[in-house]
């Protein structure tokens, strides 16, 4: 056999004993007569030792291992003198007495540690090498743990795992389709999903009346740290519920993997309403890890002759605590910072209230101390506090300041790792308008019911009362990040009608598009509503990481690309042909 044991297992238990490991050179190094070899898999590091007056001609090949050569060493388990506390097998060693190379290896293009010193494109070149890191390896391991509590969880609460179709039909609404050309009907195109919404919704139709899969997704859109063209969900969908069923079994499913995955405890679930959100937080999805929430002082600084604040709409502070001591240089940077292309700010106010109580302002010969000391008031501000203030459009303003509330709880130590801050954030406008299209979109999917409440709203031809449509819907949201979303769904053929009106589809594009779907609508189909988790999404965010590429074994990079494969690829032109898909080529 290649082993008797892996890299990881053995224990001053094992003293004596006679074994055999396999695996690859992670480091060599010569003292003396004895030669050292750190062995390793993915289960841990053992090290080996080879020594010239047991065995001269064992001793002199080990010197001649390369890094990354997979050997197999057999020999004796003994006690080391030198312990490495900081190696679950650091307290043995293996005296060799036969190797066997089983592979060479080139020098790897980057060091094969936690701390490499490859970049981002080389690594992803040479993929199956950044697998073998511990760093790398501990983040799969992590998400195979993830996904197996899932399917424990779910199965156990009467959960039917149903896989749905990856070849489906393109659709108007949402990211873009990528789109595959088939062969057998030229000219016609099949889609990617983008998720499995409509084929989980005609499971229920169908019966079964408790769905999840964990699947595979797809979007062509601009990439950025937490997206990818392909990514996984946790998809779900239950029938015979209200909002409250659904929150409860998936605030039990997030507690359940954080118990078994980290052994962590959450606590509570508060709730907010998206409207309050956006009031406190400028965000749909608020980092309550901190505070510094929103304070309105458009009454309070409006009207004193300072013409930015008089011209704008709305003019909102946050409070930093402790930054009353920030230099000019730090307030400049600061400034700099929100008026980046990114965040678009025109410029940035502050208020400093210093140790002695005295206050210092960017504005203060518009206003006197004691208006600055009301609105330090108004935002709760203790001596060594400062206020930041933003204003213009409200929406706009809003979504800047939290942008610059994010910045300084990071820059202030305040979204720290290991605290997890759950939160349900509901209550979504249905529709959401698109000033470039003029017309309405909707603001999680067209399937989404909106409350009981607001359905009269519909017939509404007046888009102030449209706007005010809310949604039958539901985010999840942890430390800032939205790891979940979902709604009860429409189950109603005439109210699903109605909804494709409101977002601009004629009665023949909605046949078409969803014609099976209405149709299913008229044989029973019970009330139902799901959530869908985004599981590499999830993954990072458990373990505190900002790119959801670290949980994905073979990630593209920010162009869409696999490096290690270098794909997309040009396709030749007899395959092209067989298509139907002719090439315009420049002139």
């Amino acid at each position: 056999m290649y082993r008797t044991h892996t890299c990881g297992e053995l224990r001053l238990s094992d003293l004596e004993k006679e074994v055999t490991l396999s695996g690859w050179v992670a480091i060599s190094r010569e003292l003396g007569g004895l030669t050292f070899v750190d062995l390793r898999d993915r289960y841990g590091i053992t090290q080996l030792v080879f020594d010239m007056d047991d065995n001269a001609e064992l001793c002199e090949q080990a010197r001649n291992l390369g890094r990354e050569f997979v050997i197999q060493a057999g020999g004796t388990v003994r006690e080391r003198a030198s312990k490495n506390p900081n190696r679950a097998t650091g307290d043995i060693e293996i005296r060799v007495t036969s190797m066997k190379v089983l592979n060479a290896s080139k020098t790897p293009p980057f060091t094969i540690q936690d701390d490499t010193d490859g970049g981002d494109d080389l690594r992803m070149k040479y993929r199956y090498l950044d697998l073998r890191r511990n760093a790398v390896q501990k983040n799969l391991l992590f998400r195979s743990d993830l996904a197996i509590e899932t399917r424990k969880y779910l199965a156990g609460l009467g959960f039917v795992e149903v896989e749905t179709p990856n070849l489906i039909k393109s659709t108007p609404e949402g990211a873009r389709d990528f789109v595959v050309p088939s062969r057998m009907n030229k000219g016609q195109f099949y889609a990617l999903p983008q998720s499995p919404q409509t084929f989980k919704q005609i499971l229920m139709v169908a019966g079964f009346d408790k769905y999840f899969q964990i699947v595979k997704c797809y979007r062509d859109e601009d990439l950025r740290a937490d997206r990818q063209p392909e990514f996984t969900q946790i998809d779900c969908e239950m029938s015979f519920v209200h909002q409250e069923d659904i929150l409860r079994t998936f605030e039990g499913l997030t507690r359940h993997l954080f118990k078994t995955t980290l052994g962590v405890e959450l606590g509570e679930f508060p709730r907010m309403t998206y409207d309050e959100a956006m009031r406190r937080f400028g965000s749909d999805k608020p980092d309550l890890r901190f505070g510094m929430e929103f304070t309105d002082l458009s009454a309070t600084a409006k009207g004193k002759g300072f013409q930015v604040f008089d011209a704008a709409e709305s003019v909102i502070a946050i409070c930093a605590p402790g930054c009353a001591g920030y230099s000019r240089k730090q307030i400049d940077e600061l400034t700099e910072w929100v008026k980046r292309p990114q965040i678009g700010a025109k410029g940035l106010v502050y208020v400093k209230y210093e140790e002695d109580g005295s206050v210092k302002s960017s504005v203060d010969k518009f206003y006197t101390p004691e208006d600055l000391q009301g609105w330090l008031q108004q935002c709760g501000a203790q001596p060594g506090d400062m206020l930041f203030l933003l204003c213009g459009e409200a929406e706009k303003t809003r979504k800047q300041l939290s942008e610059l509330r994010l910045e300084m709880g990071g820059r202030l130590g305040l979204r720290k790792t290991g605290d997890y801050k759950p939160l349900w954030v509901m209550d979504f406008p249905l529709l959401e308008w698109d000033e470039e299209e003029n017309r309405f979109f909707a603001m999680h999917h067209p399937f989404t019911s909106p409350k009981p409440d607001d359905i009269v709203k519909m017939e509404s031809s007046d888009h102030t009362v449209l706007k005010g449509i809310r949604a039958d819907a539901y985010d999840l949201v942890l430390n800032g990040v939205e790891i979940g979303g979902g709604s009860i769904r429409i189950h109603d053929r005439d109210l699903q009608s109605r909804n494709f009106r409101l977002l601009g589809f004629s009665p023949a594009e909605a046949e078409a598009q969803f014609g099976f779907l209405l149709g299913a609508f008229e044989y029973g189909a019970p009330p139902h509503g799901g959530i869908a988790f985004g599981f590499d999404r999830l993954a990072a965010v458990m373990n505190g990481a900002s790119s959801i590429r670290d949980f994905i074994a073979f990630p593209k990079n920010n162009q869409g690309r696999d490096m290690m494969i270098d794909a997309p690829d040009m396709i030749k032109e007899k395959q092209l042909e067989e298509l139907g898909i002719r090439v315009v080529k420049d002139a």
